[in-house]
């Protein structure tokens, strides 16, 4: 029995499936990637979203690939989202596009989410889109208040 299932698994460990369901081999995941500059990353986004036939699903695709950086979208790439989701007639992409983005600044919020409001705020002028704090989503709607917190209402 041994001796049949040791091929077998040897076979499996020479062949690796790739997430999109290719076989690769292991030399041809020992090969060095070639790595590209900053600016041709996010050209090459900008690009995409500037497609004129660009859908929606590939739009949430290039935003998904995005968000698993990691990276803050620099603003000419948001631009071209947004841009792209106007395009599309999905205004409620944008949004949580723009939830995303914020969440990504993580512990520099401070920092990040004011340069890029800044940067992006004619073309969310321009295309009628209100960020989620304009809009009340950046506070849960049914969230309990803490009875404990001095500048309580409900005290």
């Amino acid at each position: 029995m041994l001796r049949k299932v040791i091929p077998v698994i040897l076979q499996s460990a020479r062949k690796v499936t790739a997430p999109n369901g290719y076989q690769v081999s292991r030399a041809a995941m020992s090969a060095e990637v070639k790595k590209i500059s900053d600016e041709e990353f996010d050209e090459n986004y900008v690009q995409y979203f500037n497609r004129a036939d660009i859908d929606g699903w590939e739009v949430r695709k290039a935003m998904h690939d995005l968000h698993l950086e990691d990276l803050v979208p620099e603003p000419k790439i948001i631009v071209a989202a947004l841009q792209a989701c106007r395009r599309l007639n999905d205004y409620s992409l944008a949004v949580r596009y723009l939830e995303t983005i914020h969440i990504k600044c993580g512990g520099k919020v401070q920092e990040i989410w004011p340069y890029i409001m800044q940067e992006i705020q004619p073309t969310l002028t321009e295309l009628g889109i209100s960020t989620p704090q304009e809009m009340g989503y950046d506070k849960p709607e049914l969230w309990p208040c803490n009875v404990f917190e001095e500048n309580n209402p409900n005290k």
